[in-house]
């Protein structure tokens, strides 16, 4: 059997309704849609944390953040844990990645390089955390080994970005040809061609900075959504609703974003400012469609689309303004935790099917395990989807629960620093906010918006306690497997 190809699209802090096949019709989405209409769409698809590098940590293993120990941005993944990327190189697979990685610090202040690496894998590796950091940095235009960065160099261009006309808060950036979405793929398509050429069996990468903040795509993206801005769609918030809500909730409504630098503090934005954020987010999306259909078509065109998987997915989502808050944090609503996950692989999985199933992004790399015939590795916590592909059982039944986790992942959360764990069944949503005499419950059938906090309302009360306890045993059952230990002592 010939080995299978693999090439993983993940975007970043991309929320789940920002496709057409999810259901936005205002978005211009044809390729990653004909990707759904070829395979199998999750539509209850959760990250293991609403923070970047705990959630990469946890997919590119199948382990849970607490347990590959890299639970904050900025923290180092430890050597000895094991990503599939390593596991296909280790197995013949000739592995390449462009864009971000974030398994260690990124921010040039502090790697001045590219970020420090375990052995992932990755032969071909494309780097660039950001397409140009910080505007105060001494490091915005000449980052060391920023990829991207280097190939604007190569081509006379500058890492430009500006407010849009009077916005204060929406930006516009490169232009498509120069964006780093577009750089980002134009890597993946080298990398396709030339090993579609040798006959390699490989496994890529693509793992743009899109569509994460600042909000900054062409303007041409942009310009499109203008004459309908006034259509779009006003943020998720309830005046009121963060009353009985946590303190970290409170306090980034109130200061703006996670970082509390008060550039987006809700109440300082009309109506207008909204909807112009929610126009740049989704014409970042735009984006990145255009070129994924480049991805797509250069499989066709080399002849590898029926020998190649495709996965569509986000590491986690964006707040959007919704509960009266941006961008990502101690913050389980599903727009923060449910991401787009769409697996595609012509003529081998299901096609045009759509999932109901619990399922968690640790369980893809057990799944690609599986597809190309790979043994799992036995540190993996997450339970292979190949039989859903396979359209062997119920399609939506996968798992009983969900877990997410943010243990102090961000070091802006401070004073109090913020402790969560969120377990989600098929009706209930469960926040333990450790340490802090609060939490959140929410019945996601009766209460989809997650509006209303029952924690403490008498009539929930036993099924917050039974949600407790089950959270209890999830965290016990699902400690590291490792060391497997035969035998006795």
């Amino acid at each position: 059997m010939k080995k299978p190809n693999v090439l993983w699209i993940c975007t970043d802090q991309q929320r789940l309704d920002t496709l057409g096949c999810y259901g936005n019709p205002y978005v211009n989405t044809p390729s990653v849609n004909a990707l759904a209409e070829n395979g199998v769409k999750f539509n209850l698809a959760y990250s293991q944390s609403p923070v970047c590098t705990p959630s990469r940590a946890a997919f590119l293993t199948g382990r849970y953040p607490r347990t590959t120990r890299c639970r904050q941005n900025g923290q180092m993944i430890p050597a000895d844990e094991v990503l599939v990327s390593r596991i296909f190189r280790d197995n013949g697979y000739n592995c390449g990645l462009s864009g971000k990685l974030h398994l260690a610090p990124a921010e040039p202040t502090v790697c001045k390089t590219t970020e420090r690496r375990i052995d992932d894998g990755y032969d071909v590796f494309y780097w660039s955390h950001h397409p140009s950091f910080f505007d105060n940095s001494p490091y915005t235009h000449n980052w060391a080994n920023n990829e991207y960065q280097l190939w604007l160099q190569e081509n006379g261009c500058t890492y430009t970005h500006s407010m849009y006309k009077d916005s204060k808060f929406v930006e516009v950036g490169m232009e498509e040809k120069w964006h780093q979405t577009t750089w980002c793929v134009n890597k993946a398509v080298q990398f396709i061609e030339a090993n579609g050429i040798f006959g390699n069996p490989w496994f890529f990468s693509v793992n743009m900075f899109d569509p994460h903040h600042p909000f900054d795509p062409p303007a041409a993206y942009l310009e499109r959504y203008l004459d309908i801005v006034d259509e779009l769609p006003l943020p998720n918030y309830v005046e009121g609703e963060l009353e009985n809500k946590p303190i970290f909730q409170q306090r980034e409504h109130k200061n703006g974003g996670y970082n509390q630098n008060k550039t987006i503090r809700y109440e300082n934005m009309a109506d207008q400012d909204h909807r112009l954020m929610k126009a740049a987010y989704w014409a970042m999306i735009d984006l990145i469609d255009k070129q994924t259909g480049r991805l797509i078509e250069t499989l066709k065109r080399t002849g590898q689309l029926e020998n190649t998987i495709i996965i569509y997915m986000s590491d986690h989502g964006e707040l959007l303004g919704d509960h009266g808050m941006y961008w990502k944090g101690p913050h389980f609503y599903d727009c923060s935790v449910k991401v787009p996950l769409i697996i595609s692989w012509e003529g081998k999985i299901q096609k045009n099917i759509e999932s109901n199933a619990l399922v968690e992004l640790i369980d893809i790399a057990p799944t690609l395990l599986e597809l190309a015939g790979i043994p799992v590795y036995g540190g993996m916590q997450g339970k292979s989807l190949a039989n859903l592909l396979y359209g062997e059982g119920n399609k939506d039944q996968h798992r009983e629960d969900v877990m997410s986790e943010y243990l102090n992942a961000m070091a802006t959360h401070k004073e109090p620093a913020a402790y969560s764990t969120m377990l989600r069944d098929g009706q209930y949503k469960l926040v333990c906010h450790h340490g802090e005499s609060c939490g959140e419950l929410y019945d996601m059938a009766k209460d989809p918006d997650e509006t209303n906090n029952l924690w403490t309302v008498k009539e929930y009360e036993s099924i917050r306690n039974k949600m407790i306890m089950r959270l209890c045993d999830r965290i016990a059952f699902s400690c590291d497997p490792l060391p497997v230990r035969e035998g006795g002592f």
